[in-house]
């Protein structure tokens, strides 16, 4: 600090106050000569802060070093004893305040509490004291109190007590530059020892934890008490003894906290205090704060209620404590009562003195409760409680004007928000939720001037509840466009908010006001909504990107607001609409968990927003297979997102897109088994499978009713509705899946209620078709044996421990075959199971012949109601049955003009496997079953006969490659020729024998594919006699495709020969 006018001021005030002292020096001064000699110091410091102060005008900032240079000058004169001493040189290099101080004639402690007295400084000589080393602070505090206990004036005991209140009221952290100084300055002179000189000295910690042996309790507060001992036989004014004791019982308040303490005052209870604190000073003109404006006073006020806790008191100190507290309210009762209970005595301090007696009370109820204390000193603090308990019983508290003004309080929040008081996050939800303050001009200028401290999820939901509220009550202009204001500072809060805080404005808000959000109750923010949302979807859709993704979501995140229900309705509709933009829409939903929301319709079941809305906007009008499956990739997305949490669960898309539609009748049964089946593929999750919860054995029997269904599928009117037949491994794949799931999920459940309901399934299925049980067996164990025709055990070895038999009036004697094709179909574990027990001894030929005839005509009676894999199943069959020898099919030269010199054996399977479907469609097609048949379950049939020459021309086409490369390929050449001209023409052959209403269409397109491969393997045939083979092979051809009746495919086929 450098010598400048005000200092030279102040040095000029001490001078003549030097003069007027003489002959004494200013170092015995004494408290009777300030009076006399104090005015040229308070009349220097006065010119300091009023005419020389800076502009503008600064009057604290002088008063503040000025008391800093006079402490400064006393302490460094007189320093501790164990400090360490600087010389001047010293001093003049480290010390910021040596040249200032030096200006100043040697002093005493006199002149510094008279100034700080005089000037009414208490909290600045509170702030200079606590930055000061813990064994300086404790020995200048109890320079104080024996100055103030000798000749005890009332600006003394004023003084002492408001040092301590102080002392009470202090926050570290907001020291200003000036008196870090002071602190630096201090801890480099005045420090204990060399080692501590250059440490930072103890602070005064208000945390417990970190500081037990905290300078406030172990140093200050007996200082403190001490004083008041000395000083309380000159406490006359009533209200004086109010404030003692308020100090003392809020002393102790923070001092004897136990860990089971309540929480902080509640934030309401927290605005009301601060609020009749303004109200008293605002009416008791007496008071120093009574001409400060609002912010001023509810800035003081805040500190006043805002006390911290500090170190627990030594337990001996504490009692003590206790006991002078107790005896002061013994000997001041009667007193205190008159004051407390006169109308026209309403004073602060009788104020504080109530609210901290009761404060306290609370506290020694809990202290003496705690466990902690010992007998006597639990009685001695309930009888002290009691005490405190009959003395507030005999004062009327509706005296002490603890009722604010409704306004005021208003005012008051708003001034903590506006200074961001320590509480002013609390505040910020009272100023948004009170409704009765709301709207005022005020109000909406501090939302809008503060609108940063309302970015928070909670308070954008009360300031909407707030808005609703006043709008359903507001209706001139004037409120409209404060409406309008405060609708747009709640919706620029609502777009800082990160994404998950957005989220919990969404729930709050669908919570409230349900599926149309502010919709209906906010009519301002609905404005143009419909337009926003269409131009928003518009943008989104043509910006499908990662860079246009943050972008999407931030704009629905704005339209979710206004309308929950009407943006997810949106996004619904063009994710199976719009091709290709149902990832992205699923993305941007799966950014809005609130989304998935609950509420309680009229009918009582619980309804997901989500799954109504889809229901509403795009269930039942998929009308193509693109937005069929548009629409099953869209939930697979909502169920299982990339990186987001789902807003859809397998349970709800079960209990709605599928259990409520699995009836035979349903137009949409098979999009339902799709997403059933898509449904079952998901992951299970840990903690267990989510099927348990959607009547998973009802809706077994319902696929188990789906699949007996089909037993009847081509007896059916044409006009029933119900799934094609090609669903029928959907709806098997879905068993399946779900019993597979269940299973594993059997550990689960109770033994008892999984018994329970096997054997519910068990009883309903009885009475399906029997192959629908076969397909139950892994639920049900061993609980129940595989029921199957008698006439199985006539062609199978089978176990009477696994099997059993069920009478059947369908299958009679010789049903035996039929009803092992069918055990065949069902699974491939069952298909090998049947292999390895059919009976054929294929060393008696008659056997085998007759086993063969039979084949055939149970093939033909299960072929109509297989599916494509069930055919699948069955064409493996054959090839095992062919490769054991144990189905014999004789191969007829009907189709060949002479004997050919060929080894046919590597292909005699296949040549046998086209014979077998040519003699089975001679059978199907003969007169005797003509009309079995309805003409689509022809063209079912001509499909699946087309599968498996498609396979077997698969087969041949990879074995025509593998041989290509051999050493043999030659020799093969003419043997696979002869193997495509013959399954040629027995694909002709059927195609002629089937109904003339296009069914054999698709065989013929496949004789095209059969020429095609013909063609590669003649052209690439170069033997010297292949000319004149070529030529015989092309005319027998075109003399076959001659006797074709399409008249179109038989010309597309005699083109396709005649570039051969």
């Amino acid at each position: 600090m450098t010598i400048c006018g005000e200092t030279t001021i102040l040095h000029g005030g001490f001078l003549l106050a030097a003069k007027l002292c003489h002959p004494k020096p200013l170092t015995e001064l004494a408290k009777s000569d300030w009076p006399k000699v104090g005015k040229p110091i308070t009349d220097a410091l006065q010119e300091i802060c009023t005419t020389r102060s800076s502009h503008p005008p600064q009057p604290n900032a002088w008063k503040k070093k000025a008391a800093i240079i006079i402490w400064s000058k006393i302490l460094l004169h007189s320093p501790p004893a164990h400090s360490t001493a600087a010389s001047a040189d010293q001093r003049w290099e480290e010390d910021v305040f040596f040249s200032a101080t030096n200006m100043i004639p040697e002093i005493n402690r006199t002149v510094l509490f008279e100034l700080f007295k005089t000037v009414n400084a208490p909290r600045l000589f509170v702030q200079l004291l606590l930055v000061l080393p813990e064994n300086v602070c404790v020995r200048e505090l109890e320079f104080l109190v024996e100055y103030v206990s000798t000749e005890t004036s009332a600006t003394d005991l004023c003084f002492f007590l408001d040092v301590w209140w102080e002392i009470m009221k202090h926050k570290e952290g907001q020291e200003d530059r000036i008196v870090l100084m002071f602190r630096t300055m201090s801890d480099q002179h005045l420090s204990e020892s060399p080692e501590e000189a250059c440490q930072p000295s103890k602070r005064f910690k208000r945390d417990p934890l970190s500081c037990p042996d905290s300078p406030v309790t172990t140093g200050l507060f007996p200082i403190l008490l001490d004083g008041l001992k000395q000083i309380k036989g000159c406490i006359n004014l009533t209200k004086m003894k109010c404030y003692a004791l308020a100090n003392l019982t809020d002393m102790l308040s923070v001092l004897t906290v136990t860990e089971h303490k309540a929480e902080s005052v509640p934030a309401t209870e927290y605005l009301e205090k601060i609020s009749s604190v303004v109200t008293i000073w605002s009416c008791d003109g007496e008071n120093r704060y009574n001409q400060q404006d609002l912010d001023e006073k509810v800035k003081e006020a805040e500190r006043s209620v805002s006390l911290l806790s500090v170190a627990i008191l030594p337990s001996e100190l504490q009692f003590v404590a206790l006991g002078f507290l107790r005896a002061l309210l013994e000997e001041w009762m009667e007193e205190l009562q008159g004051l407390l209970n006169s109308p026209h005595q309403v004073r602060y301090e009788s104020y504080r003195l109530l609210d901290s007696l009761a404060t306290f009370r609370k506290n020694l109820v809990i202290y003496a409760k705690s466990g902690e204390l010992a007998e006597d000193e639990a009685q001695m603090v309930s009888e002290l409680a009691e005490l405190i308990a009959e003395f507030l019983k005999k004062i009327d508290t509706k005296l002490q004007g603890k009722n604010s003004d409704r306004d005021l309080m208003a005012s008051v929040a708003m001034a903590i928000i506006e200074q961001k008081m320590v509480r002013h996050a609390e505040m910020c939800s009272i100023f948004a939720s009170e409704k009765d303050w709301a709207f005022s001009t005020d109000w909406v200028s501090c939302l809008v001037r503060n609108k940063a401290l309302f970015q928070k999820p909670e308070l954008v939901l009360k300031l909407l509840e707030t808005t609703v509220a006043f709008s359903q009550s507001a209706s001139n202009g004037e409120s409209q466009e404060m409406q309008n204001k405060v609708t747009k500072v709640i919706l620029e809060c609502y777009a800082e908010l990160s994404l998950p805080d957005k989220n919990k404005v969404i729930s709050g808000v669908l919570a409230t006001w349900g599926r149309k959000g502010l919709s209906i109750s906010l009519k301002t923010f609905t404005e143009g909504f419909q337009e926003e949302l269409n131009v928003a979807f518009n943008q989104i859709v043509q910006s499908v990107s990662d860079q246009g993704f943050k972008k999407a979501v931030t704009s629905v995140s704005r339209l979710a607001l206004i309308h929950p229900e009407e943006t997810v309705k949106k996004v619904c509709t063009l994710a199976v609409t719009n091709l290709g933009t149902h990832h992205f829409l699923a993305e941007i939903l799966c950014s809005f968990p609130a989304l998935h929301f609950q509420d309680a319709e009229d009918t009582g079941t619980s309804s997901n927003l989500l799954v109504g809305c889809l229901k509403e906007t795009v269930w039942g009008r998929l009308s193509s297979t693109k937005d069929k499956e548009q629409f099953i990739e869209f939930l697979v997305f909502l169920m299982q997102p990339n990186s987001a949490s789902p807003v859809l669960s397998p349970t709800e898309v079960t209990k709605n897109f599928v259990l409520p539609y699995l009836k035979s009748d349903f137009p949409h049964m098979e999009l339902c088994l799709q997403i059933l089946n898509k449904v079952l593929k998901m992951p299970l999750p840990s903690e267990g499978s989510w099927i348990k919860t959607c009547h998973p054995f009802p809706l077994i029997l319902c696929l188990c009713k789906l699949l007996d269904g089909y037993t009847r599928y081509w007896h059916k009117s044409q006009d029933q509705p119900g799934p094609s037949l090609e669903t029928k491994d959907l709806v098997v794949s879905n068993l399946s899946e779900l019993c597979e799931t269940l299973v594993a999920q059997k550990s689960s459940l109770s033994p008892e209620l999984w018994t329970q309901s096997v054997a519910w399934l068990h009883k309903r299925v009885e009475t399906l078709d029997w192959t629908v049980g076969l397909r139950l067996k892994s639920l049900y164990g061993e609980h129940f044996k595989n029921e199957v025709p008698a006439t199985l055990f006539e062609v199978c070895k089978l176990s009477e421990d696994e099997w059993t038999s069920r009478p059947l009036l369908a299958y009679g004697t010789g049903s035996g075959l039929m009803a092992w094709m069918e055990c065949c179909c069902i699974s491939v574990a069952l298909r090998e199971q049947m292999l390895v027990l059919l009976s054929v001894n294929v060393d008696n030929p008659e056997e085998v012949n007759l086993f063969s005839k039979g084949f055939l005509v149970a093939l033909i009676q299960v072929l109509p109601w297989c599916s494509q894999s069930e055919w699948k199943r069955l064409s493996h069959v054959i090839k095992s049955l062919l490769e054991r020898e144990a189905l014999h099919i004789p191969y007829s030269l009907e189709y060949v003009q002479y004997m050919p010199l060929l080894n046919l054996r590597p292909f005699a399977h296949e040549l046998q496997f086209s014979v077998l479907f040519l003699r089975g469609f001679q059978f199907l097609c003969s007169s005797s079953c003509d009309t079995w048949l309805p003409a689509e379950a022809w063209k079912h049939v001509a499909r699946l006969y087309c599968l498996s020459l498609a396979d077997l021309l698969g087969s041949l086409k990879n074995d025509s490659l593998y041989q290509w490369h051999s050493a043999a390929a030659k020799n093969l050449t003419r043997e696979l020729t002869f193997v495509y001209i013959q399954m040629f023409c027995h694909a002709l052959h059927v195609a002629a024998m089937l109904p003339d209403d296009h069914t054999g269409e698709p065989l013929l397109l496949l004789s095209l594919e059969i020429l095609s491969q013909y063609e590669v393997l003649s052209t690439a045939d170069k033997s010297p006699s292949s000319s004149l083979r070529k030529a015989n092979e092309k005319h027998f051809l075109e003399s076959i495709t001659e006797n074709v009746s399409n008249k179109e495919l038989r010309t597309m086929l005699l083109q396709k020969l005649s570039k051969l």
